[in-house]
């Protein structure tokens, strides 16, 4: 239900802070969820600021149309990927934006919602279907995935998403599994893990990082983090500021990389002696190393326990 729509922003006022918004700024909020973050930038952009905001699942969009009803034409709400970023502010007539924010990963509400598939944990998780999908139009579940792949696709994203330990091995035996029975459910695929043996002694269920895997590769999240940043870089004004958060390893690892290619600019192999690639510093880092929440805040949201916030400017382009 819309109602229950409901998602803690992380970190808000650091986000707030590194942004450094004017009144009157444009801003583009990638993954708008519930639209904490988006509030909070409209209030700080007042009277006459606006905001772009994306989001690929349409009940999050449904329910940020509600919170943030107050702002009216101030926000442009759009269904998609802020992989699509450059092409919709075209659209909007929006040449470049003072600030972007991407609070990536899912919301604490897809995650407690048994019918979107994210989580493993909970009752009944026979009748979970293995979604996952931020877009519930978006033609392949999990279950699709787990299907299809090849085991070499399977561990590739257990290792590259997750950094699971196993992986080779939850791999074998989900393709010998699903050759007895398609995995259609959490249940299905929380029995295929405990036949796998792995993470036996772990703090944490290695559910937790399976199902993470499979959710971005379902959304193809890290390449949608590659192309959101490059778009948010075109899209920025000089001194504009991006501020990334991330939630575990592998995304905090694309934002890093990403940022740090940015600001060195040319890609060119150490040893060539003149460049060849032709790229240009494009941003400067206003954080050296990732700020994190405070105690009180943990305690306060225990799901912001793992964010991570990165920000870069956009610096003037060299002629």
């Amino acid at each position: 239900m819309l109602s229950t729509f409901a998602h803690r922003p992380a970190l808000l006022q650091e986000s707030l802070a590194h942004l450094a918004l004017q009144r009157g700024a444009t801003v583009v909020d990638g993954t708008l969820g519930g639209g904490g973050h988006a509030e909070a930038i409209l209030k700080a952009t007042g009277p006459t600021g606006r905001l772009v905001g994306f989001d690929l699942d349409p009940e999050a969009l449904d329910a940020a149309r509600k919170h943030l009803v107050e702002f009216g034409d101030r926000v442009v709400f759009v269904h998609g990927s802020f992989r699509e970023l450059g092409n919709v502010l075209e659209s909007q007539g929006i040449s470049r934006v003072d600030g972007v924010l991407f609070d990536l990963g899912v919301s604490s509400w897809q995650l407690d919602s048994p019918e979107r598939g994210f989580r493993f944990s909970g009752p009944a998780p026979e009748l979970v279907p293995l979604d996952m999908r931020m877009d519930p139009a978006a033609p392949r579940t999990a279950a699709d995935l787990l299907r299809d792949a090849s085991r070499d696709e399977l561990v590739g994203w257990f290792q590259n998403h997750a950094d699971l330990p196993g992986s080779k091995r939850l791999a074998r035996e989900i393709v010998e599994s699903r050759r007895a029975r398609p995995l259609r459910t959490s249940a299905d695929l929380i029995e295929a893990i405990d036949r796998a043996g792995i993470g036996r002694g772990r703090r944490h269920h290695p559910a937790t990082l399976v199902f993470q895997a499979l959710r971005m590769a379902v959304n193809d999240e890290l390449g949608a983090i590659r192309n959101g940043i490059e778009q948010a870089i075109q899209a920025l004004r000089p001194e504009g500021r991006m501020v990334v958060l991330a939630y575990h390893s592998a995304e905090d690892r694309v934002v890093k990389n990403a940022f740090r290619d940015a600001v060195r600019g040319c890609v060119c192999p150490p040893r060539t002696p003149v460049c060849i690639c032709g790229r240009q510093p494009c941003l400067r880092l206003v954080t050296r190393k990732p700020i994190t929440p405070h105690a009180d805040e943990v305690i306060s949201n225990p799901r912001a326990r793992s964010a991570r916030l990165r920000a870069a400017a956009r610096i003037p382009e060299t002629t």
